[in-house]
């Protein structure tokens, strides 16, 4: 599984209004580029390549990224599945936007979530129930408590060392950032991408490459807002606390409240609020 060199940012020329004068100076911002998913699947002796996805994406961790994505989308039962993830060789030129993932065994491919995250993709999700409905037919069950748990005071924290971490944010300004952290409130693994449901893939996939899944022993921290997405995501790999620096939507609420995901929002030094699984988040005192 070799990676490949990427600029995640582009230089500009830019025209800058200060002080009520114009001016020209060289910027940095945020790389984007299409990045097409394919699974291989076999057939008898050969191998069917099927094209699942295109995404707009920060280019780098593309195999974190293709990985996350299938796995959290139900395509790819689980880390077992995954045989070999590359970029495609028949491209040329070679422009590392074609990520190929080679399926274990045609029994780990499940052709029927393309047709049903279809469905709900472009119906805007139908309605809430039938979005949860869908995340149950993918085989998803409330996370179980496993005993996480995590200090207030450490949850806290949690924004400002994620924004810490993003290195590419601090030249652009313009990337969304996850990351997956401990009961001690340290970031194990942070990415960052324009789209934020691709910075979870890819952090859940490093997590999944690395560690397999379910991953019951860290939390996800996300910048900005969550959606119903980032929380179907987190319970598909059975993250059990997601902790955001702006709100949740009401179905995501609703879909952290069903799979048993302690949730947070406005997070910040000065307090969060908790909209479900209250009982991972504990005082000081009671660690150890």
């Amino acid at each position: 599984m070799t990676g490949a060199p990427h600029r995640k940012t582009a230089r500009i020329r830019v025209e800058r209004w200060r002080g009520g004068r114009m001016g020209a100076r060289t910027d940095h911002v945020a790389a984007e580029e299409p990045m097409e998913i394919r699974v291989e699947v076999r057939q008898g002796a050969t191998f069917e390549e099927i094209p699942v996805a295109v995404t707009m994406r920060t280019p780098g961790d593309d195999f974190d990224l293709a990985a996350g994505f299938l796995l959290t989308e139900g395509i790819l039962g689980s880390p077992d599945d995954i045989d070999e993830i590359r970029y495609c060789r028949n491209v040329r030129p070679q422009e590392y936007n074609v990520v190929t993932v080679r399926a274990a065994s045609a029994g780990g491919f499940r052709s029927d979530a393309l047709t049903r995250n279809f469905y709900v993709s472009s119906s805007c999700g139908v309605c809430g129930k039938a979005s949860l409905e869908a995340v149950e037919a993918m085989g998803c069950a409330p996370v179980p408590d496993l005993g996480f748990r995590i200090a207030r005071e450490r949850v806290a924290t949690l924004p400002e060392r994620l924004r810490e971490a993003q290195s590419v944010f601090e030249r652009t300004g313009g990337l969304h950032a996850a990351g997956l952290f401990g009961p001690e409130g340290d970031l194990e693994c942070v990415r960052e991408d324009v789209g934020r449901h691709n910075a979870v893939d890819k952090v859940i996939g490093s997590r999944a490459l690395s560690h397999g899944l379910p991953a019951s022993g860290v939390g996800l921290v996300v910048s900005g807002r969550t959606s119903f997405e980032i929380l179907q995501k987190a319970a598909v790999a059975g993250i059990p606390m997601v902790v955001a620096v702006g709100a949740p939507s009401s179905l995501a609420v609703s879909m952290a409240r069903q799979f048993n995901v302690s949730l947070t929002g406005f997070t910040s030094p000065d307090g969060f609020n908790v909209y479900g699984g209250d009982a991972r988040i504990i005082d000081a005192g009671e660690e150890g």
